[in-house]
């Protein structure tokens, strides 16, 4: 599919503003607009010649937590400053000014659509800011029970003072499972939306990807935002070739 230039972005909009409901699944070139390096561009100064696959497993944290966690925080060193970018305060304003109308799913851990005001974000990746205990907790019976992460002594990484538990970053790491409410709510998006957005992604990670392919089954246009070609540029009714900062103010701009 060749890509779309203002005729077809003025057909977008269009959708959009008929649209009852609209999905929009965001990926790291939205993030990478505001300075934000994608996962594997990451890998720079101490950590060059590690591979990201290697560092982001379970397997790799219980193998040598302190690399792994010391890892994540030069990430979020990287990070903490970061701002949100056109692209993304385009979509909050559009939230705030039509309520429940636009669901945003995104792939990114950064927060960057909470900090620009998007409500209910759906993070399929975790967020990187946040931590969780590496192993369900030995001394909890009831889930109120047991460790608490506010409580952690601190470390490199911290670890609970009662049983020795560790923590970790609250990402998704290869191999592991989405988490179910997110996936769950952005997949019931995707089947009753009307336009599906694809933005900043390459459409290679699953099952994220996925989510337009759900979307175009049953029924939805699906349209592709993105300066480079994604795998899902097949199945979209357009491609519009430009960057989320670029196109998303005019398309969301009623």
């Amino acid at each position: 599919m060749t890509a779309a230039f203002f005729p077809a972005q003025d057909e977008v909009r269009q959708w959009l503003q008929d649209a009852a409901h609209i999905a929009m699944l965001t990926g790291a070139g939205v993030s990478a607009e505001s300075g934000v390096p994608t996962f594997r561009d990451a890998q720079t100064g101490l950590w060059a010649h590690f591979r990201a696959e290697d560092l982001a497993t379970e397997a790799a944290f219980r193998r040598d937590p302190q690399r792994v966690w010391d890892w994540y925080a030069e990430r979020r060193a990287n990070m903490v400053h970061v701002q949100p970018n056109a692209g993304h305060h385009a979509v909050a304003a559009f939230q705030q000014r039509h309520p429940g109308r636009l669901t945003l799913a995104t792939q990114n851990v950064d927060g960057l659509h909470q900090k620009a005001g998007s409500p209910e974000v759906l993070a399929l990746h975790g967020n990187i800011f946040d931590d969780q205990w590496l192993d369900p907790c030995a001394l909890a019976r009831r889930p109120q029970d047991g460790c608490h992460v506010a409580q952690a002594q601190p470390g490199r990484p911290p670890r609970c003072g009662q049983c020795g538990n560790l923590l970790r970053p609250a990402v998704v790491w290869f191999g592991e499972m989405l988490p179910m409410d997110a996936l769950a709510a952005a997949e019931q998006a995707a089947e009753r939306c009307d336009v599906m957005l694809v933005v900043g992604t390459a459409g290679a990670v699953y099952p994220a990807a996925g989510l337009a392919h759900q979307a175009r089954a049953a029924g939805a246009r699906v349209v592709i935002v993105n300066p480079h070609p994604s795998e899902l540029d097949d199945i979209a009714h357009r491609v519009l070739a430009g960057t989320s900062a670029q196109v998303l103010p005019q398309l969301l701009d009623f």
